[in-house]
C-alpha cells in the first residue's frame, strides 16, 4: 500500500512511500527483535490467553484474533501500522504490486520453511501441502540447489501447477497405489527417506478416522496425521520443518520416531522482517518469480466468497490478489 499519514515518531518512511507490511508486528527494540526473532517480539501482544497457552507471548499478528494481539486485519482500505519504522518495508519501484504483496507473508514464510529445514545443494525434499506456501517453498528449494523436490496434495489444480510450473515430482494422496501410504509413496521415490520434510498443510487436515473423531469430540485441537507422515518419510538424522499452523494439542504424535530416527524438528511463524532483504534480491535478479501462484484478482466485496472457495479448495483458486482501492 501507499502511506497516507505518519506519526511524529516515524523517521524511516514518509507519506507517499509504497510499502509492504509484514503480517507480524514487531517493536524493533526488544531482545527478540534485536536477534531477528521478530515473531517473538515482547512488546506488541499483551494477550493473557496466548501466555496461558504457550507460556510466553507471540508477536501480534494482523487479524489473528485476541490470542495474537487483537489487532484488526490488514485486508482493508486503511491500516494503522504500529512501530512503522520496523513494520513498513519500502518496495523497490521495479517490483509490481502483485509480487510485492506476496512479500507480506507467503514469500518470506516459504523461505523460512526452507531455512528451518536447512535445505542445501543436493538435498531431497518432500513438501506436504501445495498451497501458496508449499509451492513457493518448492521453488526456494530449487534455488537452494535441491536435487529432488516432491510435492504432496490431493487437489488436482495444485498438483498440475507444481508439475507444469516447477517440474517437480508430485504425489496425489487420493490416488495412491493399492495399499500404499503417503510415506511409502515418498520412500518409493527416495528409498532411504528424504533429507528434509516440510509440513505446509496444518492442524485442520485429519486423514485418519481416529483424528477426525477426536477433533470432532474436542479431545484434541490439532491432528498429528500429517506430522507423523513427515516423520516416517524422512531419513535417519533428517530434518522436519513445520511451517503450517498448529495452535493447541494433538494426540498420538509419534515422538518415539523422532527419537529413534535422530530427527530434528523446527517450527514457527515466519519473522518476516528478517527475510525481506533477501526476498527482494531474488525478485530483482529473477531467480524467484511468484506470479505462477496467482489465480484470481478480486475486489474487497468478493473476499468472503473467496475465503469459502479457498478453504474448500474450489474452482482452481490458489492465491488471490485483493484490490481494496483505486490507487
Amino acid at each position: 500500500g501507499v502511506i497516507s499519514a505518519v506519526g511524529s515518531g516515524v523517521t524511516k518512511v514518509k507519506v507517499g512511500d509504497r510499502v509492504v507490511l509484514p503480517f507480524c508486528i514487531a517493536c524493533g527494540k526488544c531482545e527478540w527483535c534485536n536477534r531477528g526473532e521478530f515473531t517473538g517480539c515482547a512488546h506488541t501482544n499483551d494477550s493473557n490467553f496466548n501466555v496461558q497457552l504457550t507460556g510466553q507471548s507471540h508477536a501480534a499478528v494482523y487479524g489473528y484474533g485476541e490470542m495474537l494481539g487483537g489487532v484488526p486485519g490488514s485486508q482493508a482500505e486503511y491500516v494503522r501500522v504500529p512501530f512503522a519504522d520496523v513494520n513498513c518495508f519500502p518496495v523497490p519501484a521495479e517490483i509490481p504490486d502483485a509480487k510485492a504483496v506476496l512479500m507480506a507473508d507467503v514469500l518470506p514464510t516459504a523461505m523460512h520453511a526452507v531455512c528451518m529445514g536447512e535445505v542445501q545443494q543436493g538435498d531431497t525434499v518432500a513438501i506436504w501441502g501445495l498451497g501458496p506456501i508449499g509451492l513457493l517453498a518448492a521453488r526456494w528449494c530449487q534455488i537452494k540447489g535441491a536435487r529432488k523436490v516432491i510435492g504432496i496434495d490431493s487437489v488436482l489444480e495444485r498438483l498440475k501447477l507444481a508439475q507444469t510450473a516447477l517440474h517437480i515430482d508430485v504425489i496425489d494422496r487420493d490416488n495412491l497405489l493399492s495399499g500404499e501410504s503417503v510415506p511409502a509413496a515418498v520412500l518409493r521415490l527416495v528409498p532411504k527417506g528424504v533429507d528434509c520434510a516440510i509440513e505446509a498443510a496444518g492442524f485442520r487436515f485429519s486423514t485418519t478416522k481416529k483424528h477426525k473423531v477426536e477433533r470432532a469430540l474436542g479431545m484434541e485441537t490439532d491432528t498429528a496425521d500429517l506430522l507423523n507422515e513427515c516423520l516416517m518419510a524422512t531419513r535417519k538424522f533428517g530434518r522436519v520443518s513445520i511451517i503450517a499452523d498448529y495452535v493447541g494439542t494433538c494426540n498420538h504424535f509419534a515422538i518415539g520416531t523422532v527419537m529413534m530416527k535422530h530427527l530434528t524438528l523446527r517450527s514457527g511463524q515466519c519473522p518476516v522482517q528478517r527475510y525481506l532483504g533477501k526476498v527482494v534480491e531474488h525478485l530483482q535478479n529473477g531467480d524467484m518469480d511468484p506470479s505462477f501462484i496467482l489465480t484470481d484478482n478480486i475486489t474487497l466485496k468478493q473476499v468472503p466468497d473467496f475465503y469459502e472457495r479457498l478453504y474448500n479448495k474450489q474452482e482452481g483458486s490458489i492465491k488471490v490478489v485483493i484490490k481494496v482501492c483505486d490507487h
